[in-house]
């Protein structure tokens, strides 16, 4: 049996913008919980969650801290050519951070960051 957490249980992410691609990061809060990131957050899944919102394709890059996702015609045409109200895709990462992850029952969210 599995239950899910929300990432932003696990991690915090931050969002940039390039032209008409949406650049967020995904950073754990701890780094053992990178493993279970990197298997759960696949670009595939990742596309699935934005399916109404990004027009392209998404890759994921992985660093020493976490990952980032480049969300690929994600903006409407950017901050110069598009009409949306959030231009530069800033709430891109809070819609990141609602994305499920299924955890084993026995995971328990750290009581630190759980709020």
């Amino acid at each position: 049996m599995r239950k899910n957490v929300k990432l932003y249980q696990i991690a915090h992410s931050r969002t940039g913008d390039k032209f008409d691609a949406s650049l967020i990061s995904v950073l754990p809060y701890d780094r053992a919980h990178l493993d279970l990131l990197r298997d759960v957050l696949t670009p595939e899944y990742v596309q699935t969650h934005f399916q109404d919102i990004v027009r392209g394709h998404v890759e994921r890059e992985e660093t020493h801290y976490g990952f980032i996702f480049v969300l690929h015609a994600a903006l409407d045409g950017g901050v110069v050519a598009g009409l949306r109200h959030d231009k530069h895709g800033k709430s891109l990462s809070g819609y990141m951070l609602e994305i499920d992850i299924p955890v084993s029952l026995e995971f328990e969210v750290p009581r630190d960051i759980a709020r």
